[in-house]
């Protein structure tokens, strides 16, 4: 199939100065991905591109569509800066006010993108950490379950290009449709669910490059039709790279939870996803201490296998929100393993409670941001 791909890319003709030129010949294609019945790759135009890249895209998908066996197609959009040289230079773009926080502190242009530019979502929330392994993913998805609870229009992104769990989290397995050229979410469980794992298979590796894990990305929050949500809710990609820097500053958040364990390893790299978001201007409305306590499920004695209370006394000493602590606990874990996170599986039992407190806080703290507005 990868042969098809190529020879119907090859009927694309670009503008530029030589007959019969097309996408593939000037060398705007890369990174064919094909998985079964999708087909994924890399559209890569020169920063001084005069043509227009959305009919490039439109008319890639379309040409690759055609392909028997082909069920979706997902383009991932990349530039390369101009190269220098004579000719006329273009105007030089309007510098953006300088924000400051403080006297005299400025802290950079302010490049945020308007509240509400995201077509129908009201409010984005980023649930991140500093490092992997510490749960965040499980926290996201049963605290947008929280959210749910409270009669909120929830909607989860799972931004982790590299490692996307939310398919596993919410045992979703199907593929989502295209609709007028934009993306259906999958629901589940009362909540509009979007994954790049909803286009690959689990055990299938992503190798992309930078560029192309950001613009896949900013489709995937631009091209998805959300409908009227609420609260949008994006699984961050741990760390603090190019990938977490680019959503922190194109997408409109609303806030930014922080996950850590108790653990001061895991305080260290929390502390920085902390600041990154501050550096940025976007509000961290708090802390939530994960695989806080062990309780042997034998003997009922609790142990502190992590630490206990590290991210509480962070959380006084950065002056933000402590949002609650989440135990390590036997069916957190299982619950979300079968796809049926612990909030829906066990709503009653105490930690759905947790999760459910939480949500509330995060809900109530939003509202306070978006007031002080």
């Amino acid at each position: 199939m990868h042969e098809q791909v190529i020879e119907q890319l090859r009927t694309i003709p670009v503008p530029g100065p030589v007959e019969g030129s097309n996408i593939v010949a000037e060398g705007l294609v890369s990174d064919i991905v094909i998985d079964g019945g999708k087909v994924i790759f890399s559209i890569t135009t020169p920063g001084d591109f005069s043509g227009d890249i959305a009919a490039l895209r439109e008319a890639a998908e379309a040409k690759v569509r055609g392909i028997d066996g082909v069920d979706n197609v997902l383009v991932a959009l990349a530039a390369t800066p101009a190269a220098g040289g004579g000719g006329d230079k273009a105007p030089a773009p309007k510098r953006p006010p300088t924000l400051k926080r403080g006297p005299d502190r400025p802290v950079g242009p302010d490049m945020r993108p308007p509240k509400q530019s995201v077509t129908g979502v009201k409010s984005i929330l980023a649930v991140a950490s500093g490092k992997g392994g510490v749960g965040k993913s499980t926290t996201s998805v049963n605290l947008a379950l929280g959210l749910r609870s409270l009669g909120l229009k929830v909607g989860v992104l799972d931004a982790d290009i590299y490692g996307p769990s939310i398919p596993r989290l919410f045992g979703i397995t199907e593929r989502p449709e295209i609709e007028n050229d934009r993306i259906v979410p999958i629901e589940k469980f009362g909540i509009k669910v979007m994954s790049m794992g909803f286009l690959i298979d689990e055990d299938s590796p992503v190798i992309w490059r930078g560029p192309m894990i950001m613009s896949a990305l900013m489709q995937l929050v631009n091209e998805v039709e959300w409908g009227d949500l609420d609260v949008l809710v994006l699984d961050m990609p741990p760390g603090t790279g190019d990938a977490q820097l680019t959503m922190a500053q194109q997408v409109p958040l609303a806030g930014a939870v922080i996950v850590s364990t108790p653990q001061d390893l895991a305080l260290i790299d929390a502390r920085r996803g902390l600041k990154m978001f501050k550096n940025v201007d976007v509000p961290v409305l708090g802390i939530i201490e994960n695989m806080s306590t062990f309780i042997c499920p034998h003997c009922g004695e609790a142990s502190d296998i992590f630490g206990h209370g590290g991210a509480r006394d962070e959380a006084g000493k950065l002056g933000v929100t402590f949002l609650g602590a989440i135990p390590l606990h036997m069916d957190i874990r299982k619950f979300s393993d079968s796809g049926v996170p612990v909030v829906v599986s066990d709503p009653e039992g105490p930690h759905a409670k947790i999760y459910r407190d939480i949500a509330l806080k995060v809900a109530a703290l939003m509202e306070e941001d978006e007031d002080d507005d």
